[in-house]
């Protein structure tokens, strides 16, 4: 049997499958692995307030460490990527946890700022390797009509990864002698769940079909079925339903992606991702420190970081179900749009030291509620843009402009906020987000439904 065949038969036999128990499960153990990313990224943030206090650490110093991170995930994003469209999304998969969680003991045993820079560089090419890989590897295992749903429940459990952070800062970091210490020692924790990965993740069998790997592909498929069967009744298998002539043949390169077909949507992405975390980093990095400086002790900053990362969660899950109903493109515009008020509303909060803290919580509550769906619909977006034999590699390129957008914007915002004030730096924040949703809605196309 031809590879094109193969790849077709494997592609309409997972995409006849209905969403079932299995699939559940499958969210809940990938969403493990993308709330330990979660954690790793969001640790840093509430560790820069103690670690600036306990070594004395100017803005400057502590911005070098926090960029040594994000420069980390940049390479991390691209190499991943790469290594995920050649070696295949689970082995990749397995390195990236293993050498985030032990460059984080790196980080906890660090003594002084040039090794913690070092580690935290490390902890990066792990952490930007993991989100392209892991929507990916997702989107593969998912039926078409339904990849909305997984992928947005999935992305809930990101917010499971930023609120254990918050927790472990409340009562770790703020509450014990070098607390950011151990908090990097919880941050090692993934390593013992590759174990749970090696064992119940399965390799992608869309990818092992484009590879020619045929036996191996068709093992996983056969297993797949058996376990949904377990749950529900699987239909027959028709002849129309192995679409031959939309599977196209092509060798995994980052020229690909600028290709006559897909230059187009690449550009497209690049700019929404950067866009997308020029306005979170921008936002959410500098949130403790500006809530400290309304007035608030870094306990109460360290509480209502929790409250705004409760928020992600009622859009993360609506945006699951709105996404196969209406379509990726009008969903993610439509939080854009909303984005951009709430957070022009929130600057002007933010900027007003004497209003109460229920006001500005409030403000902030519906800020991160449509941001968190920005964020969840950009996830389930990128990889449906791009065929099997360079999906992880697409999906790194708009990682890895994630993070420019993520190192950039920290900085920018400290700066403007010197200049313009709170709510004009918060202004700019605002601005990527309108910015983003001009960029999808001339440049984007709709994937809803889309066989991957």
């Amino acid at each position: 049997m031809e590879k094109h065949d193969i790849t077709a038969l494997v592609t309409a036999r997972l995409d006849r499958l209905p969403l079932s128990r299995y699939h559940y499960k499958m969210i809940g153990i990938c969403g493990a692995t993308w709330a330990f990313d979660a954690f790793d990224i969001a640790l840093i943030t509430f560790v820069a307030t103690a670690l600036a206090q306990a070594w004395n650490l100017s803005p400057g110093e502590m911005g070098i460490v926090l960029s040594s991170g994000l420069i980390g995930m940049i390479a991390g994003a691209f190499l991943g990527g790469i290594a995920g469209d050649r070696m295949g999304r689970k082995a990749v998969l397995k390195w990236t946890m293993l050498v985030f969680s032990i460059a984080s003991l790196g980080c906890a045993i660090a003594w002084d700022i040039y090794s913690l820079v070092f580690f935290r560089f490390i902890v990066g090419l792990g952490l930007g390797g993991l989100p392209p890989i892991i929507y990916t590897l997702m989107g593969e295992i998912t039926p078409a009509r339904d990849r909305g749903k997984t992928q947005g429940l999935l992305t809930t459990f990101w917010t499971v990864g930023w609120i254990l952070a918050a927790l472990l800062a409340y009562f770790v970091i703020a509450g014990l002698e070098d607390g950011w210490r151990w908090a990097f020692v919880a941050g090692a924790t993934p390593a013992l769940y590759l174990f749970i990965v090696q064992r119940y993740i399965p390799e992608s069998a869309r990818w092992l079909a484009m590879k020619g790997r045929k036996e191996e592909a068709l093992a996983i498929v056969d297993d797949i079925e058996r376990q949904v069967a377990k749950t529900d009744v699987i239909p027959p298998l028709t002849e129309d339903m192995i679409k031959k002539d939309v599977i196209v043949e092509q060798k995994p390169s980052f020229g690909a992606l600028y290709s006559v077909n897909y230059r187009r949507v690449t550009i497209m992405l690049m700019i929404l991702w950067f866009l997308n975390m020029f306005g979170y980093y921008g936002l959410f990095s500098w949130l403790p420190s500006l809530l400290m400086k309304s007035g608030r002790t870094m306990e109460q900053s360290f509480l209502y970081s929790i409250f705004l990362q409760l928020a992600y969660l009622p859009n993360q899950v609506l945006v699951a179900f709105l996404m196969d109903k209406y379509g990726r493109k009008p969903v993610l515009i439509g939080n854009l749009l909303c984005g951009f008020l709430a957070t022009l509303a929130f600057g002007w909060a933010l900027g007003l030291p004497t209003l109460e803290s229920f006001h500005i919580i409030g403000l902030g509550v519906v800020t991160s509620f449509f941001i968190s769906g920005i964020i969840a619909v950009s996830y389930t977006y990128t990889p449906e843009l791009y065929p099997t034999a360079f999906r992880a590699t697409g999906a790194a390129m708009g990682s890895a402009c994630s993070r420019v957008g993520g190192m950039v914007s920290p900085i920018a915002i400290g700066y403007a906020m010197g200049i313009i004030g709170i709510t004009g730096a918060v202004s700019l924040v605002a601005g990527a987000f309108i910015l983003a949703a001009v960029t999808v809605g001339v440049m984007g196309i709709e994937t809803k439904g889309k066989a991957l």
